[in-house]
């Protein structure tokens, strides 16, 4: 047999499947990680885990010896799982291979005390918009009043063993969960009950402390993984390296190098790579692939050893020059024998459908990482908010002057995800009145900017209000008249709606409205004020009427509302207005309507 058939008839080579794990903060994303890890270096052999850059594998062996009689090695095909490091959704959305998500299966760690928070529901939107498989670790089991920890058994196990009342509280507490599930459109239960996951989501009690339920969490990844993922991990192991851009680092002794993952294929020292950068597309080559010491060597004085290659899926430092504009969430793709020019249009294409679609007029955005920066795009987008500038990196001047020239007040802003803000930057945006807003949470961020709109909207309203003139009716009290012209001088009682100084005043006598002159000044108990509200007895001036002749003691007059005014006040304002000013209001436009139905409308 030729050497081609034997290749053609060789068995795929299998990756490991990349993990990721999300969720809310302080449900135990970090602590679970951190257990998985423990756990599988305590098990194993000095030197037999290897920790990653950003990732720690952990090969099947090891899965097998920590999940006990749940696993049989025989059965699996799989290497083991790579678990990658960096807890949370916005590194995940960071994670992006060829359009979607670089995660294989991702786990959503919820406490079961707490249920779904904030951060649980975006981690959902971003498992649903990339359509990652994923579980649940309903995790903290053994903070149950009255849980009996026994370490590390399996869950299913360990509830049977608790108490009648437990195990009643802690179900109470699951089904909470699964509820929520089933409120964002996925149907769950526990894992055990669970036929099908494609259909339904499994849901896998745990305790990051105990370590109780991490040998079902690993065996039902392992399970999914090889159930139904098995073709996704089939690589051309020896074909060019693509990645995905973790992180952007300076490093001692190599300048600025870049975290990376490696899904398919290999990378070697002195490969040509393409990497997406901030300017475009950056052509280097690989000077030094790093990667930690053994996990029983951390403390030796050189922290990364080289190694002369790196096979998916792998997690690697990569020096090479020119990477200081690389970008977080970019891809990586070796050259080798292919063309140079189609692995620049290839990273190129990738980059383009990450993308933001700003418009003319809106905020401006800046997010650590591609992935971040289109998670918050799209939750802008949800939220009907526009962008008129998206970019990766830090706040610098640039984009304070960018953000200035936006037309409407309430854009003149930038929302700041997870980056500095340059000092420069900072001052400028206070001279420019650019308001600037920073967090790493994507709600929260968002939330800060909708209160500032809204503050800037009361604002504008109540500008608008002092601007128009507000309805008004008044009655000119018997006995009262204090001077009769130039001006005239009376007591009023405010019949409804709010008077103002400086209003035009009719009197709705016939059918039409008849101007009568304009009120000067209020006085209130001899003290000039500026209005008077329903209920209220005051002296005004009136320049133009004389009293006995245009105006008599008893009369009835009405604020003269110009038609605009009274369609807005109608149309716009009428939740800003008091009650009694809607009241007089509509006996206004009544009045004129029985001339001409089509006023104010």
């Amino acid at each position: 047999m030729s050497e081609q058939e034997q290749d053609d008839t060789a068995p795929a080579t299998l990756r490991t499947p990349i993990v990721a794990v999300l969720g809310h903060v302080d449900h135990g994303k970090t602590s679970l990680l951190d257990k998985i890890r423990g756990s599988a270096v305590s098990e194993a052999e000095a030197g037999a885990i290897t920790q990653h850059i950003g990732s720690t594998a952990v090969p099947l062996d090891i899965i097998s010896t920590i999940a006990g009689d749940l696993v049989d090695p025989d059965d699996f095909d799989l290497p083991g799982l790579l678990f990658i490091d960096t807890p949370g959704h916005h590194s995940f959305s960071t994670l992006r291979s060829r359009g979607g998500a670089l995660a294989d299966i991702a786990v959503l760690v919820v406490d079961v005390n707490d249920g779904f928070q904030p951060q649980t529901h975006e981690a959902v939107d971003i498992l649903k918009r990339t359509s990652t498989p994923f579980i649940v670790a309903a995790n903290k089991i053994d903070t149950v009043p009255g849980w009996n920890p026994v370490e590390d058994r399996p869950s299913k196990v360990a509830i049977e063993a608790q108490s009648d009342r437990v195990q009643r509280d802690l179900n109470e507490n699951l089904y909470e969960i699964i509820g929520q599930l089933s409120d964002e459109d996925f149907s769950a239960d526990m894992y055990w009950r669970v036929q099908n996951f494609q259909k339904n989501i499994g849901v896998v009690p745990v305790s990051a402390e105990t370590g109780e339920g991490v040998p079902d969490l690993l065996t039902v990844l392992m399970g999914l993984s090889q159930r139904y993922m098995k073709e996704q991990m089939e690589i051309d192991v020896g074909g060019p390296g693509a990645g995905t851009v973790l992180e952007v680092k300076d490093t001692q002794g190599f300048g600025t190098t870049i975290d990376a993952v490696i899904y398919d294929g290999t990378v070697r020292e002195d490969d040509k790579i393409v990497v997406g950068g901030l300017n475009g597309s950056i052509v280097t080559e690989v000077r030094a692939l790093l990667e930690p010491k053994p996990l029983s060597e951390i403390r030796t004085d050189k922290q990364f050893e080289n190694v002369d290659e790196v096979t998916a899926a792998d997690g690697v430092k990569i020096a090479a020059p020119d990477l200081d504009d690389a970008m977080a969430g970019a891809p990586i793709r070796v050259v080798r024998d292919r063309d140079e020019a189609e692995v620049i249009a290839e990273v190129e294409a990738e980059l383009a459908e990450i993308e933001v679609s700003t418009a003319e007029e809106g905020v401006t955005v800046k997010a650590d990482t591609l992935g971040s920066l289109e998670a918050l795009a799209s939750t802008l987008e949800d939220a009907e908010i526009p962008i008129m500038r998206a970019e990766v990196g830090d706040v610098a001047p640039r984009d304070v002057r960018v953000a200035e020239t936006a037309g409407d007040p309430k854009h003149r802003a930038i929302l700041a995800f997870n980056v500095d803000v340059l000092d420069d930057a900072r001052r400028l945006a206070k001279q420019e009145d650019v308001e600037l807003f920073e967090h790493d949470v994507i709600y929260r961020l968002i939330e800060g900017y909708e209160d500032h709109v809204e503050a800037i909207q009361e604002a504008q309203q109540e500008q608008v209000l002092e601007n128009i003139t507000r309805p008004a009716r008044f009655e000119i009290l018997q006995d009262h008249t204090f001077r009769q012209s130039d001006p005239a001088v009376v007591g009023v009682e405010i019949r409804g709606g709010l008077l103002r100084r400086n209003s035009r005043i009719v009197n709705f006598d016939g059918a039409e409205p008849e101007r009568v002159g304009m009120l000067k000044t209020i006085q209130d108990e001899g003290e000039d004020v500026d209005e008077a509200r329903t209920g209220e007895r005051v002296a005004v001036s009136i320049d133009g009427p004389t009293v006995g002749r245009q105006i008599e003691e008893g009369d009835e007059l009405w604020v003269e509302i110009p038609e605009k005014h009274a369609k807005i006040l109608e149309q716009e304002l009428t939740e800003d207005i008091s009650a009694d000013e809607r009241e007089v209001l509509s006996m206004y436009l009544e009045k004129h309507r029985e001339r001409d139905p089509f006023w104010g409308k």
